[in-house]
């Protein structure tokens, strides 16, 4: 009996010894997890590389916007925001402009990306901005569209055709029937999960979402962005 007594008072004394073990660690793992909540958030790391874009390749700025062809904000972006981009930092070789698609509104939204995607995978940069363009511009100005399948197959192919030639509608048609742009467009929904992203169009400066309102607050992050590539 005094031996049982013994082990069971050396089992308390252990158990008592893990419990505190135990708390401490918790205590521990929550203080972590305080410090990394309020520990500054870093930009995100995107890999631009098979991404369409627009400027210089030496531009030290890189801006993303994360879109949906089936937005009417984003096409009010590209036709009265964009062009301002274009003029202050694209073409003076300040920044280098990408599209990624988060296309959420309907199936068409889905169709119209991966169709892009795929004019820019088989006819190049070029083209791809060209029907990127075409697009928006084409967007009906009725809002009940949204919940309609506009964009179809056919409607798509008759854009390019505009921007290109039979020839090399075709062979986008072709390579968007194998569905050859699939890892692309997974690639842009990807960064769209990671980021948090919920609206259109989104923008990111050098990694970092822009919360501003107005161009002004944008050329000055934009502006701020170049003189840390300077450092």
């Amino acid at each position: 009996m005094a031996k049982s007594k013994k082990k069971s008072k050396s089992a308390a004394k252990q158990s008592s010894k893990w419990i505190f073990w135990i708390i401490g660690v918790f205590s521990l793992c929550i203080l972590g997890l305080i410090l990394i909540g309020n520990a500054p958030k870093k930009g995100a790391n995107f890999d631009y590389k098979g991404q369409p874009y627009l400027g210089k390749e030496s531009a030290p700025v890189q801006i993303v916007e994360f879109g949906d062809y089936k937005c009417p904000v984003c096409k009010n972006f590209n036709k009265s925001f964009f062009p301002q981009i274009e003029k202050d930092f694209i073409n003076t070789g300040k920044a280098k402009f990408y599209f990624m698609n988060y296309p959420f509104i309907n199936v068409d939204s889905t169709r119209a990306a991966a169709f892009a995607e795929t004019v820019y995978q088989e006819l190049g940069n070029g083209a791809f901005w060209k029907f990127h363009e075409l697009l928006y511009s084409k967007q009906p100005e009725d809002a009940k569209y949204e919940k309609i399948d506009v964009y179809t197959e056919s409607f798509l192919a008759d854009v390019l055709r505009e921007a290109t030639n039979d020839a090399q509608t075709e062979k986008v048609v072709k390579a968007f029937q194998q569905n050859k742009a699939k890892a692309a467009l997974d690639k842009d929904e990807s960064y769209v999960t990671k980021l948090g992203i919920n609206s259109t169009p989104t923008l990111f400066v050098n990694g970092k979402e822009f919360k501003g309102n107005t161009m002004e607050d944008f050329k000055k992050m934009v502006e701020e962005a170049a003189k840390e590539k300077e450092k």
